[in-house]
């Protein structure tokens, strides 16, 4: 756990050093700082961290945006800072997608004890998922993050949810309406135009040379599969 790395996003700096200086004496050592949303999401990409604290109001912007937008992308666990204290607040911040909710002014070792928690409940989690494997591509089941070699794909949620199929089916063809109806749950009604940008920006992800793709084939006339050598 001591391995983990931590992400703190606070414009209070004072208060990010001193709950980085808590962590540290509690073993970590892998702690980045950020105190605007726009520096946060460059070290978040960077970093890759295993958790994040999270204040709720910041200079560029609310904590609850930028929680959206790393659900978007992965399920590390996100805790919540903030002087706001009202209910309303706090099951807004579980609903969009938070782990915990700490309120200010708190203790440091209080929080340092509940980032344990939260990485604990994610290791285990993680143990418990099944793995899947095509080529250099992995998930583990009910997560959102796709991953090539080691190194966590920057997809989107609809990205994400292509690539599960494709996974689920190495080596098939899927058509482009499939693909409409398990990934968007709608009917296809002639949204080809749809289905084919997702796939090109999805290949602009994963392959090596988007422009002649080795592992996502289009099947002229037929759709798309995913190639397992």
């Amino acid at each position: 756990m001591a391995h983990d790395k931590i992400l703190i996003i606070d414009d209070e700096e004072d208060l990010a050093q001193l709950i980085e200086h808590v962590l540290v004496k509690e073993g970590f050592s892998a702690i980045q700082k950020a105190h605007t949303l726009q520096d946060a999401w460059t070290v978040f990409q960077e970093f890759q961290p295993d958790l994040i604290l999270l204040d709720l109001m910041l200079p560029d912007g609310y904590g609850y945006d930028f929680c959206k937008k790393i659900r978007e992308i992965s399920t590390i666990p996100i805790l919540f800072i903030s002087a706001k204290d009202e209910e309303i607040d706090k099951l807004l911040g579980l609903a969009i997608g938070g782990d915990d909710y700490i309120t200010k002014p708190f203790s440091p070792k209080e929080v340092a004890y509940r980032v344990k928690a939260q990485l604990r409940r994610s290791s285990y989690a993680e143990q418990q998922l099944p793995k899947i494997q095509v080529g250099p591509f992995s998930f583990q089941s009910e997560e959102s993050e796709i991953v090539k070699n080691g190194e966590v794909l920057p997809l989107t949620a609809k990205e994400v949810g292509l690539m599960r199929e494709f996974m689920h089916h190495p080596n098939q063809i899927l058509s482009k309406e499939t693909l409409f109806k398990r990934v968007w749950g709608e009917d296809f009604y002639g949204s080809d135009n749809t289905v084919m940008v997702h796939i090109r920006r999805l290949r602009e992800k994963i392959e090596d040379t988007p422009s002649k793709p080795t592992y996502l084939i289009t099947v002229k006339g037929l759709g798309y599969k995913l190639v397992q050598s």
